[in-house]
C-alpha cells in the first residue's frame, strides 16, 4: 500500500518522455487466455488529494490508451465541488508494482450545446451521473456513460434517461448513442431502478460494437439481488458503433448479495460494476456486493461468454420467463480471498503487458469523496 504521488508539470515531463519501466507497452491484441488472476500491488490515493483545482475522487471508470501509454479515469462526483470531469494519468509499473500514479490533465464534461454540465443547485434536471469511460482509438475520442436519475432532487422529482455520449480528448460532445426505450426511466415501477443503469462499457475487440451493462434489473425484470435470490438478470446492450444504435440485449444473472445487511432493513446491492471485452462476445465482468454494517466491499471478476445468449431486446419479465438463455459466467477471483481490506471498485481496464509478456489487470475504487474509504488502485497479472 502506497501514498506517494507525485503531481508537477516537470514529473509529468519526465516520466511521459521515458524511464526504465520493465514492461512494455503493448498489449495482446487478439483474444485474451485466462486461467487466473494473480495480485501484484496496491496504490492508495490520498483523500482529499488536489489537482489543478479539483478534488481526486469518486473514480468509477478508468481505460488504457496503449498508444500513449496514458490512462483516462472518470470522476462520478456530480458537480458539487467542480464541474463532472475526467483525468488523464500515467502509471509507472516497475518489478510489478505500482511505482507512481500521476496525474497529468483534467477536462470539464460537456453537454451538446457546448456549455459544462451543471450541478444539482443551478439544475437539477441536466446533473449528470457518470460512471464509465472508454477510449475510442479509431477517432482518438471517448465515450462516456451517465445513469441518469429517478430522485428528488431539492424538492422536484426528476427523471432523467441514463446516456452513452461520445466526446473528444478536451470534453466537447461530439454525438450521442441512442438509448433503448425500455431503459428510459418513468414514473410507475417500469423501466430501470435509480442508480442502477449504466454503470459498465466495453468496446468489442475490433471496435465495431460498444456494449453497456446495467448495474441493477430493471423492475420488469424482477428484484434486485438478495442473500437469498441468486440469478437477478441485468441487461447489457450492445450497441452499433457505425449507426449509435442498439442491436441487441442479453442477460447477465448476478450472484446473490454476499452479506446480509445489519440491521436487515439497511441498504444493500450487488450488481454488474464494470465490464472488458477480452474477445470475441467474452469479457471480464466485475460484480459488487455492499450491505450496510459490512465494512468491506465484495468484488467478484467473472467471465462472461454472450456467444450462445438470446437477444432479450423484446423480452420482458426476465425473472420469470425462462424462454432465453443468459450469459454464462465463470468465477475467476473474488477479491475476498486476497484477505485485504477492499473498498468500492467500480473500474476496470486492460493495461501494460508485463515484462514476463502476461497482460495486465488494473482496477480502480470510488472513495464516495468519503474520508473512511480509500481510492484504491490494484494491479494484477493475467495468468494464461
Amino acid at each position: 500500500m502506497k501514498y506517494n504521488i507525485f503531481i508537477t508539470i516537470v514529473a509529468s515531463l519526465f516520466i511521459s518522455c521515458g524511464g526504465s519501466r520493465k514492461l512494455t507497452s503493448n498489449p495482446s491484441p487478439g483474444p485474451i487466455s485466462i486461467s487466473r488472476l494473480q495480485f501484484l500491488d496496491e496504490y492508495v490515493i490520498p483523500y482529499n488529494f488536489k489537482y489543478d483545482s479539483t478534488i481526486i475522487g469518486g473514480l468509477s471508470g478508468i481505460d488504457y490508451d496503449v498508444a500513449k501509454n496514458r490512462y483516462f479515469i472518470i470522476s462520478d462526483e456530480r458537480s458539487f465541488t467542480s464541474p463532472a470531469r475526467f483525468y488523464t494519468a500515467t502509471i509507472q509499473i516497475s518489478n510489478n508494482k505500482i511505482d507512481t500514479l500521476l496525474f497529468t490533465s483534467v477536462n470539464t464534461l460537456k453537454q451538446p450545446d457546448g456549455s459544462v454540465f451543471p450541478s444539482f443547485v443551478q439544475n437539477a434536471q441536466r446533473t449528470p451521473d457518470p460512471e464509465s469511460i472508454r477510449y475510442y482509438p479509431q477517432k482518438d475520442h471517448l465515450v462516456w456513460t451517465s445513469e441518469g436519475d429517478r430522485e428528488v432532487r431539492r424538492g422536484q422529482m426528476i427523471y432523467q434517461n441514463p446516456y452513452v455520449y461520445e466526446m473528444d480528448l478536451q470534453g466537447n460532445f461530439k454525438d450521442s448513442f441512442v438509448t433503448p426505450l425500455n431503459l428510459h426511466m418513468q414514473g410507475e415501477e417500469k423501466g430501470p431502478r435509480e442508480n442502477g443503469v449504466f454503470e459498465g462499457s466495453a468496446f468489442s475487440k475490433d471496435y465495431r460494437f460498444l456494449y453497456v451493462s446495467m448495474e441493477s434489473p430493471i423492475y420488469e425484470d424482477g428484484p434486485t439481488a438478495a442473500v437469498n435470490y441468486p440469478g437477478a438478470p441485468i441487461r447489457i446492450t450492445k450497441f452499433d458503433t457505425k449507426t449509435y444504435k442498439p442491436v441487441a440485449q442479453y442477460a447477465y444473472p448476478l450472484d446473490a448479495l454476499a452479506y446480509a445487511p445489519k440491521p436487515s432493513a439497511g441498504f444493500y446491492i450487488n450488481g454488474v460494476d464494470e465490464i472488458l471485452s477480452i474477445g470475441k462476445d467474452k469479457f471480464l465482468v466485475m460484480e459488487r456486493s455492499y450491505s450496510t454494517g459490512v465494512l468491506k466491499n465484495t468484488i467478484k471478476i467473472f467471465m462472461a461468454d454472450l456467444a450462445g445468449a438470446s437477444d432479450v431486446s423484446k423480452i420482458g419479465g426476465l425473472h420469470l420467463n425462462k424462454n432465453y438463455k443468459p450469459a454464462a459466467k465463470t468465477l475467476l477471483l473474488n477479491l475476498d480471498d486476497l484477505d485485504r481490506y477492499i473498498d468500492n471498485v467500480e473500474g476496470m481496464t486492460l493495461g501494460p503487458v508485463l515484462a514476463n509478456g502476461h497482460q495486465s489487470l488494473i482496477l480502480i475504487a470510488d472513495n464516495n469523496f468519503n474520508a473512511f474509504e480509500k481510492s484504491q488502485v490494484f494491479l494484477f497479472e493475467i495468468i494464461p
